[in-house]
Parts: structure tokens; C-alpha cells; sequence
């Protein structure tokens, strides 16, 4: 296969106007996508209606076209869709990147469970959600541990737990309590007092309906220390006054955060630092250029951590890559009449 200038790993907002550019600068680039285009969003709950409003998330100004004040996972997930089919752009869905090795002197190898490629340069937007946070606790393997919770149908007339205190464990509560599944929700009681968004309080119209599930009596809330074990049919925790209860249940959702994977960029040789999200690569802030030169990060795992931003990013960075590959081919050519000047 002929080199790439450009590999891009990862298909959701980043990757996707990281493309976009690359395919404005002209280069010959692919992106490569282990899931779906728009992956992390797609896994979110089915029917979500999301927390940032259109000028926020779309790929271009106005073209994001809601029916409410803000999109749904649905809305979002179509215009991605159709920003990549109408620009019909260059994206390999389903195949996972194994491994990235080489140097930029020779170019970068990018292997997959499905092919091996060869490029100049190579930028990362995967997503901070690859690695679910656990527990550490006896019984956190079993099948019905679930670290993502997308439709509460499955649940109806169930015994669920979810534990967390942040929004999607919220919503999770909220959705499962609202159709029909007997929740509980194990929450720090700083997170269930929390009200400062500053400080990651949950959204108000989050907690407002699921405070009245509460109220209604749908709805158990346990301000929790530590869960201590899972088993088969119930769950251990001890209660933020020291208590020790056990709670029958089908599944639990254990919606704790999640971080990114940065194996691929580590073995590389990438060094990292801890960020306001979790451990993140070191990089140039002008170009988003690691300490490995050719390879570029952007997107949630970096400090420009908002879809907008994700966005924006590859817009700036992208043309910059592009520059320094031109100033590289015609270098070889400057150098070669030369050396036929001086003949």
C-alpha cells in the first residue's frame, strides 16, 4: 500500500474534523476506528437528550438542527453520520489499531487486527472512554456488573444498583427508576449535597426529576463509604455512618468514570501527566504535538477536553502538519539540483 501522510485514530468529533481537514489540505489519510463513527456517543443512553446545545457539537454552524433547545443522542448521531457520508470521508470502521511503532525519520507503522499501514504522521482522537473505572472489589467480574448502561427496557420489574454520583450515573438511576426497574442508588454523600457545577455537581434538570422519583418512593438512595462485595443475587456496602447492609439485586451498574487508553501512545515512548480528567499525553499546546515528533493527540484526553474544542482543534493543527510535510518533500528535490547545479 502507498503511505499515508496521515493516519487518524479515531472517528468521533475530533477524528472527524481532523479528516475533514486533512482532506481540505489534500493529503491522502484514512482514519481508522475500532467501533462505530461517533462511538462514545452512541454507547450513551438511548433517547438522551444531550447537555451541550448545537453550537456546541456541530461540525459546521447551523447544520445541526434539533427539535428541542438541545439535541438527542439520536440528532447527534445523524449529523456525524451524514457529515462523514456527505463529505464521503475516508473512515474504516470496526477494525482496532493493535499497534503503532517507527520513527518520523521513517515513517510510522500502524498495525490492526485487519491490515498493516504505513504513514508520515499520526494523530490520535480516541476517546477518554475506552478503560471503565472499577471497584477493586470480590465479585466485580460477574456478568451482571455492567459498566455502561444504554436502555433501562431489560430492567423492568428488576432489582438494579447503580453506583456514582456523577451524571451518567444519574441518569442511569433516573431512566431505570422511571420505567419500571426497582433502583437503588449507592452515592458518596458529597456528590448527593453537591450543588456547585463548578465542582461536577450533577445538572439541575437531572437531579430535579430524580430527586421526585425519590420523593415518590420510586427511587432508594444510600449515601455509601465502600461497596464491599458482589455477589450472584445482592451486593455488600457499608453505609457512610459505618452500617453494613446487603441489597438483593439482578445487575449493578458501576458508573464510576473512565479513562482513556494510552497504551498505544506510552509504548511509544509518549510521556504522560496527570490532567483535569485523568492521566493525559504531554504535548505542545500550539500544535498538539507530543514529545514523539509526528505524533499528534487531540480530543477528550487532552486539556481541550469539550466536544467544541475537539472540534475546533484538528482545524488548527491539521494545516500545520500539512505544511510541515510539504517543506519535507520539497526539501529532497532543493537538495537534488543542487547537487546537479554543482556537478
Amino acid at each position: 500500500m502507498m503511505p499515508l501522510d496521515l493516519i487518524i485514530i479515531g472517528a468521533g468529533p475530533a477524528g472527524l474534523s481532523a479528516a475533514e481537514a486533512a482532506a481540505n489540505e489534500g493529503l491522502n489519510y484514512l482514519v481508522i476506528e475500532q467501533g462505530t463513527i461517533a462511538n462514545t456517543i452512541r454507547k450513551y443512553p438511548i433517547g438522551r437528550t444531550m447537555f451541550s446545545t448545537p453550537n456546541e457539537v456541530e461540525m459546521h454552524e447551523n447544520t445541526l438542527k434539533p427539535i428541542r433547545e438541545k439535541p438527542t443522542r439520536e440528532e447527534l448521531l445523524s449529523h456525524y453520520i451524514h457529515f462523514v457520508l456527505d463529505l464521503d470521508l475516508h473512515i474504516n470502521t470496526g477494525e482496532k489499531v493493535t499497534d503503532v511503532s517507527g520513527q518520523i525519520s521513517e515513517g510510522f507503522r500502524v498495525t490492526t487486527d485487519q491490515a498493516e499501514y504505513h504513514a508520515s504522521r499520526v494523530l490520535f482522537a480516541i476517546g477518554a472512554m475506552e478503560r471503565p473505572r472499577r471497584l477493586g472489589i470480590p465479585g466485580e467480574d460477574l456478568k451482571k456488573v455492567k459498566n455502561v448502561f444504554v436502555d433501562p427496557y431489560p430492567y423492568v420489574r428488576k432489582d438494579a444498583l447503580v453506583v456514582g454520583g456523577g451524571n451518567s450515573a444519574a441518569e442511569a438511576a433516573l431512566f431505570l427508576s422511571e420505567e419500571g426497574a426497582r433502583t437503588t442508588m449507592a452515592i458518596w454523600r458529597e456528590d448527593w449535597e453537591n450543588r456547585d457545577p463548578k465542582a461536577g455537581a450533577m445538572k439541575h434538570w437531572v437531579r430535579t426529576p430524580l430527586e421526585a422519583e425519590v420523593k415518590a418512593g420510586r427511587l432508594r438512595v444510600v449515601l455509601y463509604r465502600n461497596v464491599d462485595e458482589i455477589r450472584d443475587d445482592s451486593v455488600t456496602l457499608t453505609t457512610d455512618t459505618g452500617e453494613q447492609i446487603t441489597i438483593n439485586n439482578d445487575v449493578v451498574f458501576v458508573l464510576v468514570g473512565s479513562d482513556a487508553d494510552l497504551t498505544l501512545l506510552t509504548r511509544l515512548g509518549v510521556e504522560v501527566e496527570a490532567g483535569k480528567g485523568g492521566t493525559i499525553p504531554v504535548y505542545n499546546p500550539d500544535t498538539f504535538e507530543t514529545n514523539v515528533p509526528g505524533i499528534y493527540v487531540v480530543g477528550h484526553f487532552t486539556q481541550a477536553r469539550h466536544i467544541k474544542l475537539a472540534i475546533d482543534v484538528p482545524r488548527r493543527i491539521v494545516p500545520l502538519i500539512a505544511q510541515g510535510l510539504k517543506e519535507r518533500q520539497a526539501a529532497p528535490s532543493d537538495t537534488s539540483e543542487l547537487t546537479s547545479s554543482m556537478r
